[in-house]
């Protein structure tokens, strides 16, 4: 790619990212979906990627694709416990996988991968780590041997703006979930307040007391509370 070109690309991928940022809400789904789209079309000997999400008891999650083998190589890669994009996102910052057909690395992976999707090489890059999770952004290509050094170079900087976006939208989205936290917890002292008539400062006491005798978390104390009030007496 000559360096007009990867100029170019930089700028658009960052003209998306600086989009995501400014939005007052953000659809998480669409906006990864918007998201992937936009890296294949910069890599260009890829026909298919994917963000795959991996937790540390064994789960895999295809958070976008632009089709349906990303899903269908992470659910491979689930069962078998092993492949490209899990050991991107666990052990190495970048894992490129020539031919699923040569390759000794994961060979349960690879052997129904060859057998059952046109897919035959995979580069991919750790994308996020998180606790107890992590992320890898993967590209295929349903011809061997065709990620090279230029590829990888290509990748790291588009993994490195996929990385940028995955924060904004989860910004956005531990945001929504706070205010909704703070609102049901708002509903919950208000209908204590009015049933045995206290102050809001007695009535979040209340409800604290209730979450420490019963180990269970506020949010969750005050929507039983919320629950339990609009299911009548």
């Amino acid at each position: 790619m000559a360096a007009a070109d990867r100029s170019d690309m930089m700028r658009e991928v960052a003209g998306l990212v600086r989009s995501l940022d400014r939005r007052a809400h953000v659809d998480v789904d669409g906006a990864l979906d918007d998201l992937i789209a936009n890296l294949l079309g910069h890599m260009t000997c890829a026909q298919h990627a994917g963000i795959t999400l991996t937790t540390s008891s064994g789960g895999v999650q295809t958070l976008a694709s632009t089709g349906k083998y990303p899903a269908l190589l992470d659910d491979i890669q689930r069962r078998h416990r092993e492949g490209p994009c899990l050991a991107a996102a666990w052990k190495h910052h970048v894992v490129r996988l020539d031919d699923v057909t040569r390759e000794e690395r994961w060979p349960s992976y690879c052997r129904e991968v060859a057998e059952t999707t046109p897919i035959r090489s995979v580069l991919a890059f750790e994308l996020f780590t998180g606790q107890g999770s992590t992320g890898a952004l993967n590209f295929y290509a349903e011809v061997p041997g065709v990620f090279d050094d230029e590829a990888v170079e290509v990748g790291l900087t588009l993994a490195t703006h996929a990385a940028l976006a995955w924060h904004i939208v989860r910004r956005d989205e531990q945001f929504r979930s706070a205010l909704a936290t703070r609102d049901v917890i708002g509903q919950a002292k208000g209908m204590l307040m009015e049933r045995f008539d206290v102050d809001a400062v007695q009535a979040f006491e209340l409800l604290k007391r209730l979450s420490q005798n019963t180990n269970t978390p506020l949010a969750e104390v005050a929507q039983q509370v919320v629950g339990r009030q609009g299911a009548g007496p």
